[in-house]
C-alpha cells in the first residue's frame, strides 16, 4: 500500500501524550484515525516506531507519520472547473469561490460542490488524499454555501499539513466584508465568546456560556446610511478562529444581521433583488507552506454586494 510520509518537529505546546501531540498537529483528523496510525505502526519518533499511544512526547523530537492512501477511493464525481484562480503553483491555490456553492460533498449535496471541480481539473486529488481526507481533498478551511470569495485549497498532502497547521495556529489572516442591516452606535470593537450549538435549533450555532468553542472576532463600521427606510452598513470583520458561523453569529448579537441571512436574521435583513447573504470573504493572507513567506489575496467583490456597497459609499 502507498503511503504518504509528512515529518515534523515538536515544539513546547506539542509536549505530552503522543495522540494528543498528533491531535495539535494534524487538526483535521479525527482523534480515531490517529489512533489507529499509532496502533498500526504508522508512527516513529526519532526514529523508532511508537505503537502507544501514551507515549511522552518531548519538545525537538522529530515525528514521521505514514498515512496509507485507501485502496479504493470514495467516489466523487469529477466536474468542469469553471472558478476563477486568484494564485496558483505547485503546492496549493486560492480560488474565487462564487456564492451558492458549497464547498465539498455531503450527504444530500454529493455534487456541485468545489471538491467536485477540483477533481475535474486535478485527478491526481482523488488518490493522493486518504482517510479523513477522501472527501474533502485538499480542502484546508470552508466558506459556508451563500458566502463568496478567497478560498484557499492545498494540492499536495505536505501543502494541505502545512496550510491547516498555520490556519489552526492563527498564523493566517482573514478579513470579510458583510453588508447588514442596522447603524450601530459603536462603529467598531472586538467579541470574544463560546460558540456552540443553539440549545434548541441543532441546526444553528449560538454563544453560549460554556460548553463551547473561543470565538474572537473584530469588526469596523466602514459606512452605514438610511435606503428606502431601511439601515444598512459596511461592516469589515477580521476573524481570529474560524468557528462555524462565527461572523453571522456575532454580528446578529450586536444587532447587525446580514443582509440575505435567513438564519441569523429575520424578514427584515430580506432586500429586493438580493438572494443570499452578503458575506464576502475578501482579504486571505497566508504563510506559503514550502517558502514560508507571507502571501496576501484579495478577491474583487461580485456584483450583488458591490452594487449595495457603491450606494453605501458615494
Amino acid at each position: 500500500m502507498r503511503k504518504n510520509l509528512l515529518e515534523f518537529s515538536t515544539t513546547d505546546s506539542q509536549s505530552g501524550r503522543l495522540d494528543r501531540a498528533l491531535a495539535m498537529l494534524m487538526p483535521d483528523y479525527s482523534r480515531t484515525f490517529l489512533q489507529n496510525l499509532i496502533k498500526n505502526g504508522d508512527i516513529s519518533v526519532n526514529d523508532t516506531v511508537i505503537c502507544q499511544p501514551r507515549f511522552a512526547v518531548k519538545s525537538g523530537m522529530n515525528i514521521r507519520i505514514a498515512i496509507p492512501q485507501q485502496e479504493t477511493t470514495p467516489q466523487i464525481s469529477a466536474e468542469p472547473f469553471e472558478f476563477d484562480i486568484l494564485y496558483e503553483d505547485d503546492h496549493f491555490l486560492v480560488i474565487d469561490k462564487p456564492a451558492g456553492v458549497v464547498v465539498h460533498p455531503a450527504p444530500g449535496n454529493p455534487e456541485g460542490t468545489v471538491v467536485n471541480a477540483l477533481i475535474g481539473r486535478y485527478p491526481a486529488m482523488a488518490e493522493d488524499f486518504s482517510g479523513d481526507d477522501a472527501l474533502r481533498p485538499g480542502i484546508i478551511h470552508r466558506l459556508d454555501k451563500d458566502t463568496s470569495g478567497c478560498l484557499a485549497v492545498a494540492k499536495t498532502v505536505e501543502a494541505k499539513f502545512k496550510l491547516g497547521k498555520a490556519f489552526a495556529d492563527r498564523k493566517t489572516g482573514k478579513t470579510y466584508l458583510a453588508i447588514c442591516r442596522g447603524i450601530p452606535k459603536q462603529i467598531s470593537g472586538e467579541l470574544k465568546t463560546l460558540i456552540g450549538r443553539h440549545p434548541v435549533n441543532r441546526q444553528k450555532m449560538a454563544i453560549v456560556e460554556r460548553n463551547g468553542k473561543e470565538a474572537h472576532t473584530a469588526y469596523r463600521v466602514i459606512a452605514q446610511k438610511v435606503i428606502d427606510k431601511i439601515p444598512l452598513s459596511l461592516v469589515e470583520v477580521k476573524i481570529f478562529t474560524g468557528r462555524t458561523h462565527q461572523i453571522r453569529v456575532h454580528l446578529s448579537s450586536i444587532g447587525l444581521p446580514i443582509i440575505g441571512d435567513e438564519v441569523y436574521g429575520n424578514r427584515n435583513c430580506i432586500l429586493p433583488g438580493v438572494k443570499r447573504q452578503l458575506l464576502h470573504a475578501w482579504k486571505l493572507a497566508l504563510p506559503h507552506p514550502v517558502t514560508g513567506e507571507m502571501m496576501n489575496f484579495t478577491s474583487p467583490l461580485p456584483e450583488d454586494f458591490a452594487s449595495i456597497k457603491q450606494i453605501l459609499t458615494q
